[in-house]
């Protein structure tokens, strides 16, 4: 939507580059101009000493002099004296030298018309023999000037004093003052050009945003990363975390700082870990960890700076998708017992229509004797309705698929003896599972045995024993280890496959069961899954 035209554009503010590289101006001619001060200060108060020591060395010389003694005792010191302190005064380059008498009468001055007069300064500590200095203002100006008395046998007859005024001092600070003016004016352009410099690096980098904004973008991004429900995990270009949001932690059940931590040293899965470090990117791919199964995606950025990683959890997905395949290998079997049903019946109906009315009722007794009892071995055995019912529909899709499958004897698991905690579902994966790849397995070996499959379900002490054994080629003892990995299978055409064992060992870790494989490429393969039906609090 257009801003209307009468309101006023709102102001951007200034971004934070800029706002530094003020601040920074700021500091640097602030500190050159400080030293610049100090170095003038330091300069003059060099000078004005250097002034004072000329001004003494000269007044000293004037006053030790015989014939400045002499003149002063003659009965016209002036005659004598004026043309000597100004000959003086040139050879020195002072300003002034005064020759006086003890009264302060002057007896020479730069001024002839001065000579006479009373000297405009102190007198008093040089007429008691000490050597006396003062910036004082006289007939020339301020000026720094020093009083040295002239003395005969210890007797004060005259006094000297000669003097440089601030002017002339100024005058020599003027060139050091311009060159240290210049050096400091080349420091604020040089410091400001580099500043200049630095800040507009740092504005490419902030894309131009203000201080504020820098801080809206951020609290924006931690509520962002805080509240999706997707993981996100970014990794640097040496595999090590540089963020991990609240969802990622919980997929991967992982706890503290992480920030800088390998993701090799996170303890999860071999494939997974595969799968973060590799160069190719990976889409929709499925993992599983302790407890869940997650989808990874990756993504390079930029080029070389790392990878972003991000996962959702479809465990609750997988579980309703393998209660889903369960479901419609259910309708299947129930589809092919209704056309095996419809020939029965058909074969009943031609034996009552030839008149076998007694061979009709045997045949249709039999068969119902036969469906019943596989009923009543399934419900007399296994209380529990979920698993009842999940073994009657895996038998009859194993019928359908020429696999016998049994119930042992020593099956038994009563109503009410499971546990409310241990999920129906987590059930359903587990023998449901198990009985799928005996099956296949079973049918697998079929030209060298019949293929058949043993489930075993029973309470045993204070654990619930599941237990499927098969017909099949069985499982060699050395890779009775990865048996549980994703990707694993015996079968020529995986087709997606590998995922059913390890589903089965992530319900019985979570349940706080666990999974062993035993028998042999002679006996088939057993496997035994063990959970508890009580757990430990805490």
């Amino acid at each position: 939507m257009d801003q209307h035209p009468d309101l006023p554009k709102p102001r951007r503010a200034r971004s934070l580059a800029g706002q530094l590289f003020v601040v920074q101006v700021v500091i640097v001619a602030a500190v050159v101009a400080g030293g610049a001060l100090l170095a003038y200060l330091f300069t003059a108060g060099r000078a004005e000493d250097a002034a004072l020591r000329q001004v003494t060395a000269v007044a000293r010389s004037v006053a030790d002099a015989p014939n400045v003694r002499e003149a002063a005792l003659a009965p016209a010191p002036s005659a004598a004296l004026q043309p000597y302190a100004e000959q003086v005064r040139r050879d020195t380059g002072v300003d002034f030298v005064t020759v006086m008498a003890p009264d302060g009468i002057r007896w020479t001055h730069r001024d002839p018309e001065q000579i006479g007069k009373r000297f405009l300064g102190h007198t008093e500590q040089a007429l008691a023999g000490q050597v006396f200095s003062e910036t004082y203002t006289g007939t020339l100006g301020p000026s720094v000037r020093v009083v040295v008395p002239v003395q005969d046998g210890g007797r004060v007859v005259g006094l000297v004093s000669a003097g440089i005024t601030v002017q002339s001092i100024s005058a020599q600070l003027r060139g050091p003052f311009l060159a240290l003016g210049a050096v400091a004016g080349a420091a604020v352009l040089l410091g400001g050009l580099a500043t200049y410099l630095a800040n507009a690096r740092l504005r490419r980098h902030t894309h131009g945003m203000g201080a504020a904004e820098l801080s809206h973008l951020y609290d924006y991004h931690q509520a962002t990363l805080h509240s999706v429900r997707e993981g996100l995990v970014l990794l640097d270009r040496h595999g090590r975390v540089v963020l991990c949001n609240d969802a990622a932690r919980e997929l991967f059940g992982l706890t503290g700082g992480l920030d800088g931590v390998p993701v090799r040293s996170l303890g999860l899965p071999p494939s997974l870990v595969r799968a973060l470090g590799g160069a190719e990117p990976v889409r929709d791919e499925v993992h599983l960890t302790e407890e869940r199964v997650v989808v990874v995606n990756t993504s390079a950025v930029g080029p070389g700076l790392g990878t972003v990683v991000t996962l959702r959890d479809h465990t609750e997905l997988q579980s309703l998708s393998g209660e889903l395949d369960s479901v419609r290998g259910f309708a299947e079997a129930l589809g092919a017992q209704a056309h095996e049903a419809a020939n029965r019946l058909h074969a009943v109906v031609s034996l009552i229509e030839l008149g076998r009315h007694r061979e009709a009722v045997e045949f249709a007794t039999a068969e119902l004797e036969l469906a019943q009892q596989l009923t009543d071995r399934v419900v007399a055995a296994v209380g529990e309705p979920v698993l009842a019912a999940l073994l009657l529909g895996k038998t009859a899709q194993a019928a359908e698929r020429g696999v016998e499958l049994t119930l042992t004897e020593d099956s038994r698991i009563d109503d009410g003896v499971l546990p409310p905690g241990l999920a129906p579902r987590d059930l359903v994966t587990v023998l449901g599972n198990l009985v799928d790849n005996a099956v296949d397995a079973a049918i697998e070996n079929a030209p060298a045995r019949a293929p058949e499959v043993a489930v075993t379900a029973r309470v045993d002490g204070t654990e619930l024993l599941l237990r499927v054994a098969d017909s099949g080629p069985g499982i060699d003892p050395s890779a009775a280890g990865e048996v549980f990995d994703r990707g694993w299978t015996t079968k020529a055409s995986s087709g997606g496959r590998g995922l059913g064992l390890a589903l089965v060992r992530q319900a019985a870790r979570r349940n706080g069961g666990a999974v062993t494989v035993g028998g042999s490429p002679a006996d088939g393969a057993v496997l035994t899954v063990r959970l508890p039906l009580r757990r430990e609090a805490g």
